[in-house]
């Protein structure tokens, strides 16, 4: 113990010119330091991998959020079919980004790099999902998602590449899997798009839309109710916002329902949007 009541340690016994000396006599050449190098180079490869995956990723949610607020105009826009056009050409771009993704994770486990990735898939699925219920009116498959995510060599840098090599005749492809969790998500964020799309359509003279909506919406509601507690807990917990989104889509349809008839049209979207408010308070949500 030192003068001070405290305990010495260890370390303090020796002089600092003895360590010193001990750090000059490691020789950097032997098996210990070679080993260290290249976990250090390891680890410094797989950190810089997962900050692009994070770059990469944060485009993909940007570009999936412009396609949902263009998807948005289709029910006031004259020309509804040239709006889905130009958000397949923006989807189109979200896959390139997408496939920068697969590439980076070519012999890697992508489950170590997922937190990286699973914003911007989720985001990406809910764009998906979004156009293809205006199109067709039910929900996409994980596994039509997974269908088009999947590239070939396009570009003629690669197509170079690969003819430069004549023992490798085959072409290069390369996929990413969605996973179901990220699926779910990003279907459960579709639900707070659809509740948008129904208040838009009203206002627009549709009334035909919201009864469509509550009925899809049951029955994804439905759907993750069978999950429960057993899912993961992101799922759990935005259970509660689907739970809200659809309920607002139900008071839309009872209040077209009841006073459909005495509302003026155009009076219909702020009748709901007074609704939505209430019922948002009334959940403290507000």
């Amino acid at each position: 113990t030192g003068s001070g009541g405290f305990r010495k340690r260890k370390h303090d016994n020796f002089p600092h010119g003895q360590r010193r000396e001990e750090k000059e006599n490691v020789n950097p050449s032997s098996a210990l330091m070679t080993s260290f190098k290249s976990f250090q180079m390891e680890l410094d490869t797989r950190h810089d991998k997962y900050e692009r995956l994070v770059k990469l990723s944060r485009d993909i949610t940007i570009e999936s959020k412009r396609t949902i607020f263009l998807l948005h105009r289709f029910t006031s826009a004259p020309n509804g079919e040239e709006i889905l056009n130009e958000s397949e050409v923006k989807l189109d771009a979200v896959r390139r980004k997408i496939k920068q993704v697969a590439q980076e994770l070519i012999g890697e486990d992508m489950y170590q790099f997922h937190r990286a990735i699973s914003p911007g898939l989720q985001e990406y699925v809910e764009a998906v999902s979004f156009q293809y219920f205006i199109k067709t009116r039910s929900l996409i498959s994980v596994e039509e998602i997974n269908k088009q995510l999947i590239f070939t060599a396009e570009d003629r840098e690669e197509t170079t590449n690969m003819t430069s090599n004549s023992h490798d005749k085959q072409p290069h492809t390369w996929s990413l899997k969605v996973t179901p969790v990220d699926y779910l998500l990003g279907v459960a964020d579709l639900t707070g798009e659809l509740m948008r799309l129904c208040i838009s359509s009203v206002g627009n003279g549709d009334i035909d839309t919201p009864f469509e909506l509550s009925q899809f919406l049951r029955q994804i509601y439905d759907g993750f109710t069978f999950i429960g507690n057993t899912g993961p807990y992101e799922v759990s917990k935005k259970l509660y916002t689907l739970k809200q989104s659809l309920a607002k889509v139900e008071n839309a349809c009872y209040t077209l329902k009841v006073r459909g008839s005495e509302i003026p049209k155009h009076m219909l979207a702020d009748v709901f949007s007074t609704k939505t408010e209430l019922i948002d308070q009334e959940e403290g949500l507000s």
